[in-house]
């Protein structure tokens, strides 16, 4: 069954949502489990689509769900009392939205909203506790999942105080692209300098750099990667640091033995 996870953009093109991969490997913390115990889980895990702009829980409110994206991105944001607000961390197909669902919490002070539209695997969130209270294969990599997102927390925080704002945005660049299928993100300059906390002006003064050395195209608030090489040669070291840490507690063969197992079945 697929449930739309209603957003902004209302006008959306279902047909085209429906043409999106439903393969719940898609997912790196899914596909990182052994196959018996996904195969065990799939019943409960219900494809939805992502919409733009999507918000799937607010600042302080209580959850009900944890979602496992496959190729829409998730932005969670740190909102002040008088509205303001900024990225803390990006969530994609290397994870789950809704930590705090099984580490003991029911709400959180971050707000999550659909960064660029897409699918995710949405499972209710007390089936999600039960099954980390088993302390199996789950539980592991949910916790390595948090240490994880930890390290992308701890060094935005850094990036932000240290580096500038070319190099900040091509982290941030960089890490989205991580997890899309395509070199194309569709993006708002507005949106960006939201995420990143700063004036849209300067968003705008930094795209154009970007494009005038041949490492993006940007139009009409879509932007694609041209020269992957010459953008991590201009980025920060704060991008590998998160990078190199994900692979660190998921290598690439941890995540594709259950795929290799289900083909086999």
């Amino acid at each position: 069954m697929m449930v739309p996870i209603a957003g902004n953009n209302c006008s959306i093109n279902q047909e085209m949502l429906m043409l999106s991969s439903s393969d719940p490997c898609q997912n790196k913390l899914l596909a990182a489990l052994p196959a018996g115990e996904l195969q065990r889980l799939l019943p409960f895990l219900e494809l939805v689509p992502m919409l733009s702009d999507a918000v799937l829980y607010e600042s302080g409110e209580q959850m009900r769900h944890l979602y496992f994206p496959t190729d829409a991105i998730v932005s969670l944001f740190y909102t002040m009392e008088d509205g303001a607000s900024v990225e803390i961390a990006v969530v994609g197909n290397e994870g789950i939205v809704g930590l705090s669902l099984f580490m003991g919490g029911e709400t959180t002070p971050s707000r999550a909203m659909v960064q660029s539209p897409g699918y995710a695997y949405r499972m209710k969130g007390q089936l999600l506790k039960d099954e980390f209270e088993r302390a199996g294969p789950l539980q592991q990599l949910l916790l390595r999942y948090t240490q994880a997102l930890l390290t992308q927390m701890a060094q935005r925080l850094v990036c932000n105080r240290l580096h500038s704002l070319d190099q900040q945005f091509c982290r941030w660049l960089l890490q989205c692209f991580d997890h899309l299928p395509s070199n194309r993100l569709r993006m708002t300059q507005e949106l960006i300098a939201n995420v990143l906390g700063v004036r849209r002006g300067g968003v705008s003064e930094v795209a154009s750099n970007l494009q005038r050395a041949g490492l993006i195209s940007y139009r009409r608030g879509s932007i694609t990667l041209l020269d992957r090489a010459g953008m991590e040669e201009r980025v920060c070291e704060c991008y590998a640091v998160v990078r190199d840490e994900f692979e660190r507690l998921f290598p690439t063969q941890l995540r594709t033995q259950v795929t290799t197992s289900l083909s086999e079945a």
